[in-house]
């Protein structure tokens, strides 16, 4: 598969260090690669990077084929790289149908057709729609922070720790959801704790361990117990 995103050599620095070393690998359109490792493994730091909200210290980040690596976040956004940040950070005054208004494209028509996507990927928004963001459950709260985050048709979408705070029941359908814009076209890099929700929809397992990617694997060769391993002692890698 030709690669949609793909780093080279990326390397993140931190204040206290190295936060991602050397890290180089590619997803494709229609694909999921679950980035996965310990607090601290430096998952966060380079979905922050790609996405333009943290600076490279060194290597390359390109989406289908072009250096995007000096470009400011806003202008990665326009490019094609959509977001959802850990923590959801929404505007906790507008309402469901506010926010999807606000981060849509186009004209009305557009950005309503736009939000009608959204809500069939997510439904439980298209109830709520009116009502108000800080009013919804925290699951309701993740899937509008996703919505968010690929209504304009991203073609990468990077997902950090999307499981945070939510119950097991709203976790099927928020990973459900996930698979389902891979389906739809988007190459989607999913930073990840929760190791056996993640492999039963990513097509590929990376580990980061101290900046490090210690496996890279395809999740049909791999389970749960061998991703814990290279989490914890670095593993022995993988192509």
């Amino acid at each position: 598969m030709t690669a949609r995103l793909a780093l080279d050599g990326l390397t993140v620095n931190h204040p206290d260090g190295v936060a991602v070393d050397n890290a180089s690998f590619a997803c494709a359109a229609g694909e999921v690669v679950a980035l996965m490792g310990a607090n601290g493994a430096g998952k966060s730091s380079l979905i922050r990077a790609v996405a333009g909200a943290d600076p490279v210290a060194s290597g390359r980040v390109r989406l289908d084929g072009e250096d995007v690596t000096a470009l400011r976040l806003e202008q990665r956004v326009r490019t094609g790289i959509g977001w959802c940040p850990e923590g959801r950070r929404l505007f906790g005054g507008l309402t469901v149908a506010e926010t999807l208004d606000v981060a849509a494209t186009g004209l009305a028509r557009d950005r309503s057709r736009a939000a009608d996507r959204m809500y069939a990927l997510f439904p439980i928004l298209a109830e709520r729609r009116g009502a108000v963001a800080w009013t919804l459950s925290g699951g309701q709260q993740q899937m509008l922070a996703i919505a968010r985050a690929v209504i304009a048709d991203p073609k990468v979408v990077l997902l950090d720790e999307p499981s945070i705070g939510l119950a097991p029941v709203v976790l099927d359908d928020v990973f459900a959801a996930i698979r389902r814009l891979a389906e739809s076209g988007a190459a989607v890099v999913l930073a990840e704790q929760v190791i056996p929700r993640s492999l039963a929809i990513a097509d590929r397992a990376i580990v980061l361990r101290r900046g490090v990617i210690v496996l890279d694997v395809p999740t049909a060769r791999i389970d749960a117990g061998v991703v814990a391993s290279a989490m914890l002692d670095g593993g022995s890698g993988g192509a």
